[in-house]
């Protein structure tokens, strides 16, 4: 037989959870029925996914909570506001230096969230004899729709969750347990007929509202995707180099957001409005040293400088010439590709052709030889 919480006990429990350093603490029924699992196997099968294989192999995981953990009755489920101080569209308008997504301009989340979780995880347990078990977003476990269930808020038109007292920006956790918690009533769709946060992506990745194809979405490009990204979208990406907040920032329900508290979220100096050509110049070790406990660390060096060059190819900066000449003897393929159409969206047509002439030659890999050849941009 579950252990069954009172309700008395629920507020108890979200006492505990500010004391832990969360900003919100709802229950959502983990055990019961949903259709957020179809909804995953229908984006999967529409390869909509993309390259993240790990979706697919999971999915039977992902579809249910109990199919995680079998015991699962209730979820605990938690925020951690990360708000910026200011709106990232603007930062869009400075095309000689990068964008990195909110969430990454600080210290490594995953980490802290986890730590967080395990000790209100261990309290719970200690408290009321439950088994729990706790999970961040790497794990296979659908955090957004529990989040929508547990009334935290909904999932937008975006996908993305939104709430109406923090906006787009919390970080979330999840605690599974086998005890019966009474839950809190769901999230309801507040997105009406605005349609803001589909209209504004540059690279058109929402097939419909509520739907998401990854395979054109610059958070995935620029995080998930390894190897060269497709010359058509290269040129909508503008000056994004980590993750993309577009759709999260135009969102109406921000202006009630708060700024984020956790000293650790806050963004580092050398993440905010970073200047391209010196990204451009880092070698693996000065890479793993700048962001060192950042979440950039995980894309690896050659990923992040293949956004960057795509980056000095938007910024319709000559002064950035430089920075992707001393890139075209990379060891990284797809940083040479990338830095090839840098310099073809840069250098007038003769002065390109002449480089072409002298460098394409010289070029091993069959790929970064049609980018020479290709004067399509």
């Amino acid at each position: 037989m579950p252990i069954s919480i009172s309700e008395p006990d629920i507020e108890t429990l979200r006492t505990q959870a500010r004391a832990a350093g969360f900003d919100v603490c709802r229950i959502a029924d983990a055990h019961t029925p949903w259709n957020a699992g179809d909804g995953l196997q229908r984006y999967v099968e529409a390869g909509h996914h993309g390259s993240m294989a790990w979706m697919q192999d999971t999915l039977l995981r992902r579809q249910h909570p109990t199919h995680m953990w079998s015991e699962a009755r209730s979820a605990m489920v938690l925020g951690i506001n990360y708000g910026p101080t200011e709106n990232p569209l603007h930062a869009l308008k400075h095309t000689s230096n990068g964008v990195i997504s909110v969430y990454a301009q600080g210290g490594d989340y995953h980490k802290l969230v986890k730590k967080r979780l395990k000790a209100l995880a261990g309290w719970f347990a200690k408290t009321y004899g439950a088994d729990v078990k706790v999970f961040v977003d790497t794990a296979p476990l659908m955090e957004k729709p529990l989040a929508a269930r547990s009334g935290l808020g909904w999932q937008g038109k975006h996908t993305n969750l939104v709430s109406r007292e923090f906006g787009s920006w919390l970080f979330l956790g999840v605690i599974l347990t086998d005890a019966d918690l009474p839950a809190d009533a769901h999230g309801e769709d507040h997105c009406g007929s605005c349609r803001a946060c589909l209209d504004i992506c540059p690279t058109k990745a929402f097939p419909a509202p509520y739907k998401i194809d990854a395979r054109r979405c610059i958070s995935y490009l620029t995080i998930e995707h390894d190897g060269p990204i497709d010359n058509a979208l290269r040129p909508l990406m503008g000056n994004h180099i980590y993750g993309c907040d577009d759709c999260l920032a135009v969102c109406p329900w921000n202006k009630y957001a708060q700024t984020g508290r956790e000293a650790l979220l806050w963004p580092r100096a050398e993440n905010i409005l970073p200047d391209l050509a010196a990204l451009c110049a880092l070698d693996e070790a000065a890479f793993r040293e700048l962001f060192a406990g950042s979440p950039i660390k995980r894309s690896g060096r050659n990923r992040f400088i293949r956004n960057v060059l795509i980056a000095i190819g938007n910024s319709q900066d000559p002064a950035l010439v430089p920075a992707a000449k001393n890139r075209l003897s990379d060891d990284s393929t797809q940083v040479r590709d990338a830095a090839v159409w840098a310099l073809k969206r840069l250098l007038p047509a003769d002065e390109f052709s002449a480089l072409s002439a002298k460098r394409r030659p010289d070029e091993k890999n069959e790929m970064v030889q049609n980018q020479w050849a290709d004067t399509a941009i």
